[in-house]
Parts: C-alpha cells; structure tokens; sequence
C-alpha cells in the first residue's frame, strides 16, 4: 500500500513549538499526544470513497480531546467577530440552529448548551479559531489515526456496534451532548466524542485516496469542498465508522452546518 507523509512546507507552515503560543483564557481545550508511525488510513470494503485502504505515516502531533464547544467559540466571537478581516463568515448566528447569542454586546451560549459541541460554524470560522488559538485544524489523516488508532479498528472504541453508551446518534434535529459525557466512546488515545453528536470538520479537501498531502488538498485558501469526519447526533450507525467520510456533507465550506463541528490541532517538535 502507498506511503503518504506531510511535506515540510505544511509541517513549516503549521510548526508550533509546545509552550511558545498560550490559548486564549478559557478558549483552549485540552490535547493529546498521538505518536509518530505508521497506519491503515480507508477500507477496501465500504463505500467507493473509503478505497482503497493506504498506509499512511504522520509525525507526532497534538489534538484536541474533545470537539471546540458552544463556550469557547464565544470567546473567539466575542474577541473576533462572526465575519474576518476578509469579510468571510464564520459562524451561522442568525441560523435557528446556532447555540451562541449575542447579548449585552458578547456573545454568549445558551444556557445548558455551554458544553455541547459548536455547529454552525463555517470551514473558514473552524480555520480561523483555531489558528486564534495557535492550533490548526486536523488534516484527514490526522483524524482518523487519532480515532482508529494502530489497529484499524471499525469504532474509535473497538469492534462492538455503537449504544447510547458511546456515541450520540440518531437522535432528534440539533440534540447534540455535552462532550464529555460519553467517556466509553474514548478512542484507543483516550480522544472523546469522535464518532457522533458533530461532524468535524478536517483541513483537507474532500479528494479521492489515496491520501497524499503534496495534491493539494492541504492548501488552506477557500476553494474546494471540505471533508468532515465521525458523524453526528442525527447520523444512522453506518456513519459512525472511523473509515467513513463525510460524501458531501459539508455541502458549502463558506457556510454553517446543524450538525458539524470540529476540534483544533497542533504539529509537535520531537
């Protein structure tokens, strides 16, 4: 199976050296390690966009252990604003779906939603926060090496079919869980709320395997469709794979979605 490596002008362009950048005050989750190697990335028998199965091999990184809340990303709008400098949007606020309001001047969560999952936040609006925070978002690969691990699980969590144990699926329009309230559904790194109650987001344009860094998905300028990954509150079981991807889902990268999400990450020096 092909070998994939993030060349040196994207490891250059995203390289933070762990302690030189702090998070903004309560913005900032908290990170995992995932170790340098070697792993499957795709399924040679799932959908046509899951193939072929590649072996894909990333240096050490760091990513966030759960989804960017309703919480944080206040704090990035009320410091930055819903629109950039650009005039680019970055989060739905007048969508009915959107769980931050603005009042008194900040934005705000609504209450009992600080802790769910943001939604209706754009590709651009998941770039920006996370390069506010001196983080990035996670290519594809990154993604699903920190939610399968080494050993080409089918769930971050093993082989067993999801429960409301591990996951938040099925459920009704924009129920979304707070996301840390489904510890079983940890991935072999201990990363939560992988599969379920957000898509997220990933730096990578939606482009067939295998998986190569040096085509041009990794470009960050706005243009092509963006992946997303894991599934979300209203997805059926199949979607909840770590091999699936997001077939469209992500539909217009300029705009918000009610079911995807995102977390940040970071390259690491070793």
């Amino acid at each position: 199976m092909a070998s994939a490596k993030l060349p040196r002008a994207f490891l250059f362009l995203f390289f933070i050296l762990p302690g030189t950048l702090q998070a903004q005050t309560g913005a900032g989750g908290e990170m995992v390690s995932i170790p340098a190697g070697p792993s499957t990335m795709g399924s040679d028998n799932g959908p046509a966009d899951e193939r072929p199965a590649h072996r894909v091999e990333l240096p050490t990184f760091a990513i966030d252990r759960t989804p960017a809340t309703n919480a944080q990303f206040a704090i990035f709008l009320s410091s930055i604003g819903p629109v950039n400098s650009a005039g680019e949007r970055l989060f739905d606020f007048d969508d009915a779906d959107a769980r931050i309001h603005l009042r008194s001047g900040r934005w705000v969560a609504d209450p009992g939603f600080e802790n769910h999952p943001v939604v209706e936040v754009s590709w651009l609006g998941a770039r920006d926060y996370c390069a506010w925070l001196g983080k990035r978002l996670p290519t594809e690969a990154e993604w699903e090496k920190s939610a399968r691990g080494t050993d080409g699980r089918r769930y971050p969590w093993g082989g067993s079919p999801p429960d409301r144990t591990r996951a938040q699926f099925r459920a009704g329009w924009n129920q979304t869980a707070p996301v840390d309230s489904l510890p079983r559904g940890a991935s072999p790194y201990s990363v939560l709320d992988l599969a379920g109650n957000a898509w997220e987001w990933v730096s990578s344009a939606y482009l067939p395997y295998p998986y190569d860094p040096l085509d041009g998905r990794e470009e960050l300028k706005a243009g092509p469709v963006r992946g997303t990954r894991g599934g979300g509150h209203d997805s059926p079981p199949e979607e909840l794979t770590t091999t699936h991807r997001g077939q469209g889902l992500s539909r217009n990268f300029r705009s918000g979605h009610h079911n995807i999400g995102f977390r940040c990450a970071r390259s690491v020096l070793k």
